[in-house]
């Protein structure tokens, strides 16, 4: 099974970037979708961005504009480019890859990578 892991995150100031990273122990186009999604204290994991094997992006609306996400099938390695940071932007965030499967939905996670985005 193919394995994700985070790596890029940290602590940056409003206004700042950063440049998560999610690396495959595989090829990541043996997922139909690959997304970011983010958890903070309290609150309900959510997608954040996502991107299809033919390259078709989702953004939720709050980072539309701000959050690229992108993929290098050479490196199996998907982006989430995130600029114009804000303090509600602070969560763990997640790599994730989605495959159907004989009309089976299957998901892979990574372990998370923590940003911080101070005031």
């Amino acid at each position: 099974q193919v394995q994700l892991v985070e790596s890029g995150g940290g602590l940056v100031q409003a206004g700042g970037s950063l440049r998560l990273s999610c690396a495959a122990s595989g090829s990541i186009n043996s997922f139909n979708a690959m997304g970011w999604y983010r958890q903070a204290p309290g609150k309900q994991r959510e997608l954040v961005a996502s991107i299809s094997s033919g390259g078709t992006t989702y953004y939720k609306d709050s980072v539309k504009g701000r959050f690229t996400i992108s993929r290098d099938n050479a490196k199996n390695t998907v982006y989430l480019q995130m600029n114009s940071l804000k303090p509600e932007d602070t969560a763990v965030y997640y790599c994730n890859g989605a495959l159907m499967q004989r009309g089976s939905l299957i998901v892979t996670w990574g372990q998370g990578t923590q940003v911080t985005v101070s005031s």
